[in-house]
């Protein structure tokens, strides 16, 4: 019997569909039969009981002839059918055995279909012998009697009229009709639809709860009475001084269901999944008790395609950089960021038609993430080179913007180091959804095709456990690599803790020296077993950067995205945190950008301001809240800070306002000292009262452990109409203060935000610049918050 259950198991797992009901009939009518003829000593011994039970519980009693027949037809049925019964309840103990809730859930399933069939084939088991020839409507009337002083109660969850036909039938009978009466026609053939009709309620309870009550021990009483208590109560028989009558229950969409006036469809069979439906009812011996189980956990089952959480995303919660005054603290510090998640998470929104949440915009990486055409330094010896620009503030005529950009060195193909990589992989549950795994794999394949032939390539997944897929391969054994991965798929729990482990213990084991070691983590962030807490995993991943094992991060999905731990892994991790919605965005990450993504060529890159008060009164940061320093932090190689990679841009803009200006917001001081000027000679004080800020740049080449200072003034000079590139830079700015709140941007708004940026489009080639015009637009009209689904 357990055979057949798997075996039905497998089917139901491979087609989800329902199956024509006739040949699912068929088939789960073939497996009771010869579940039962396997156990027909069990059935005997289950016979010989009953008659037992039935000599001791009416001695001397004195039965004609025809009803000792009658009672012996009757007995006989109900307890073939009881044998039946206990078998189909003795395997559902078998799979209760199981570890795995699906399986459990399944082959209470498999239970539901085969009782369902066994009762919908009554008349084939009819022609069959199987079941005793229906006693006559006398016959029925002659054993009441009889049978009143048989039973008494011992069977449970026992309906002992639905397949015998007696107890049910004389409680469906008139209350007034005489003791003995034979029963009418029309109820004698509306009593096998009915009890079939209660039995397929029993089977597919709509409402089933999670687990059966406690089962009350069984106590004989002396009177014959109407059943009750077996659908709910544990089985039990009470039994009352007279019997009742009981309205045929109203047709339910389980009897329609079993009675083939409805199908089945998928959704329907989720939901009754969902609610709890975890076993079915002994049901071909009419017992209610049935086999019951807790809901299978969240996290150990594989949701269904287009599985979508709602509401869980995490983001940390940031503050924006606030107005500094110049002449209190003139310094500003802080870590690079060539991050570009926040791109992502904030278009897939938009293209929903909702705005992000505050906390999921991060200006910075909104500015970051397009390509800028920043001069690149001359040779390698400079990793990065610097460009400064001063122009007005589009939202502020009273203020101007300092941009700060720096272009990275782009290693040729040649230059390249070799790699050793390992593919992180989130397999659980949770990442079963399109824009899940399936985009996952899609983009490490683009990856793999940009390696070179003597790069590695290693494979760990991790779901409710972690483990290797894949021992690490070189890159020219390309079908291998390709091969691993289209053998994954999604199911189980989340221990991303323990593939963290896993994967940095392979990377070491495989380090290459003077080249690029690199875990790729690749999740929905969502950790739910094991290791879970951010402060931890982070604490892990900053000790193991001491290795020379780098972490870089690519998110995934929505609704359950943990985007707070990727930030902190990736930070600290000395890697890049990108988030993927499209394939396009796969394209652009791990095609186009690859070396930027893999090849560090500069790493804790710091930037210091320290603004001049004679020219500014007030400044502040535009985004970088989460990369803020403190003013030591700058010199002090021990403090980690940001990568640039190959051929990688960086930008940050200061809003500063001038000391005449009006737009100032924090007012001086009444007790104040003034600024004392400095004792210098006048062509030196000149100098400086030309000069803005002075710039200074900390940076280490990949390896070393002493940091190269680069530093320029920011001067008058600077001072000019703001090109192509620094105006589409403004407009990503102003955008993303306006998704914060715009708390600095008074009355500009979306439109002049999406006209500044179409003027500013420039070369675009990838279509990224117009592409982002088109998510201005879609703001003006986007819902607050997205509906319920």
């Amino acid at each position: 019997m357990t055979d057949e259950l798997e075996r039905l198991h497998r089917a139901f797992e491979a087609d989800r569909a329902p199956a024509p009901r006739e040949a699912a009939r068929k088939a789960a009518l073939a497996a009771a039969l010869a579940a039962f003829e396997a156990s027909g000593e069990a059935a005997g011994e289950a016979a010989g009981a009953a008659g037992a039970e039935t000599a001791a519980a009416a001695p001397g009693e004195k039965i004609s002839a025809g009803r000792q027949e009658a009672a012996s037809g009757a007995r006989l049925r109900r307890d073939r059918a009881m044998g039946l019964g206990r078998i189909l309840r003795s395997t559902a103990m078998k799979i209760s055995e199981f570890t795995r809730p699906r399986t459990l859930l399944m082959g209470g399933a498999s239970l539901a279909v085969i009782a369902l069939a066994v009762v919908a084939a009554l008349p084939q088991l009819e022609q069959a012998d199987f079941l005793a020839p229906e006693p006559t409507g006398q016959q029925t009337a002659d054993l009441d009697g009889a049978e009143g002083n048989i039973e008494t109660g011992t069977e449970t969850g026992a309906r002992s009229g639905t397949l015998a036909g007696t107890d049910e039938r004389r409680a469906d009978a008139p209350a007034d009709a005489p003791a003995g009466a034979p029963a009418d026609a029309k109820t004698e053939a509306e009593a096998p639809a009915r009890e079939r009709a209660e039995l397929d309620d029993t089977v597919l309870a709509e409402e089933a709860p999670a687990a059966p009550p406690p089962m009350p021990e069984p106590e004989p009483a002396p009177q014959v009475g109407a059943v009750s208590g077996g659908a709910a109560g544990g089985g039990l028989m009470s039994l009352s001084a007279a019997p009742t009558a009981r309205p045929a229950p109203a047709p339910s969409a389980s009897r329609q269901l079993s009675a083939g006036r409805v199908q089945a469809s998928p959704e329907q069979i989720g939901r009754l999944r969902a609610k709890g439906l975890a076993g079915a009812s002994d049901a071909a011996a009419g017992y209610a008790g049935g086999i019951a189980s807790a809901p299978a956990p969240a996290e150990a089952e594989a949701p269904p395609p287009g599985y979508q959480e709602q509401g869980r995303d995490r983001f940390e919660a940031v503050e924006d950089n606030p107005v500094k005054l110049t002449a209190e603290a003139p310094v500003s510090t802080f870590s690079i960021d060539v991050d570009t998640a926040s791109y992502g998470v904030m278009r897939k929104m938009l293209n929903q038609g909702v705005l992000p949440q505050k906390d999921a915009i991060r200006v910075e990486e909104l500015i970051n993430y397009f390509p800028y055409t920043y001069a690149p330094p001359e040779t390698a010896e400079t990793p990065f080179a610097t460009h400064v620009a001063v122009f007005d503030t589009p939202w502020n005529a009273e203020t101007q913007l300092v941009r700060i950009g720096l272009k990275g060195y782009e290693l040729t193909r040649e230059e390249r180091p070799k790699a050793n990589l390992v593919f992180l992989i989130d397999t659980s549950g949770s990442m079963n959804a399109p824009d899940k795994l399936p985009l996952l794999l899609n983009a490490f394949r683009l990856l793999v095709d940009r390696l070179g032939p003597e790069d590695r390539v290693a494979i760990v997944t991790y779901a409710g456990s972690a483990g290797t897929v894949l021992e690490p391969t070189p890159a020219s054994e390309k079908g291998k690599i390709l091969a691993a991965l289209d053998r994954l798929s999604a199911g189980g729990s989340t221990a991303g803790g323990e593939g963290i482990r896993q994967a940095y213990a392979l990377a070491e084991a495989n380090m290459i020296e003077d080249g690029v070691n690199r875990v790729i983590l690749a999740t929905d962030g969502d950790f739910n077993v094991g290791i879970r807490s951010t402060e931890e995993l982070q604490g892990f991943v900053e000790r193991k950067r001491e290795t020379g094992v780098l972490l870089s991060v690519f998110g995934f999905g929505q609704g359950n995205y943990n985007d707070a731990l990727m930030q902190a892994l990736a930070q600290n991790g000395n890697g890049q945190a990108a988030y993927i919605d499209t394939l396009s965005e796969a394209r652009k990450v791990l095609g186009e950008e690859a070396g930027g993504t893999l090849f560090p060529i500069a790493q804790d890159v710091k930037i210091q301001v320290e603004f001049n008060p004679a020219t500014v009164a007030e400044y502040r940061l535009i985004g970088y809240e989460t990369r803020a320093l403190k003013r030591e932090d700058f010199n002090n190689d021990k403090v980690d800070a940001g990568e640039i990679g190959s051929g990688h841009r960086v930008t940050a803009l200061y809003e500063i306002t001038p000391v005449a200006s009006a737009a100032r917001l924090v007012d001086d001081l009444r007790y104040a000292q003034p600024v004392a000027e400095p004792e210098d000679t006048p062509d030196a004080g000149a100098a400086r009262a030309a000069e803005f800020a002075f710039l200074k740049i900390r940076y280490k080449r990949p390896g070393e452990s002493e940091s190269n200072l680069i530093t320029r003034p920011i001067t008058r000079g600077d001072v000019g109409e703001p090109d192509t590139e620094a105006r589409f830079a403004a407009a990503v700015a102003g955008f993303g203060q306006l998704l914060r709140g715009g708390r600095y941007t008074g009355d500009w708004d979306f439109p002049d935000a999406a006209a500044l940026a179409a003027g500013a489009r420039g070369d675009d080639p990838w279509g990224y610049r117009s592409e982002f015009v088109q998510l201005v637009r879609l703001a003006e009209s986007a819902a607050a918050l997205s509906r319920q689904r």
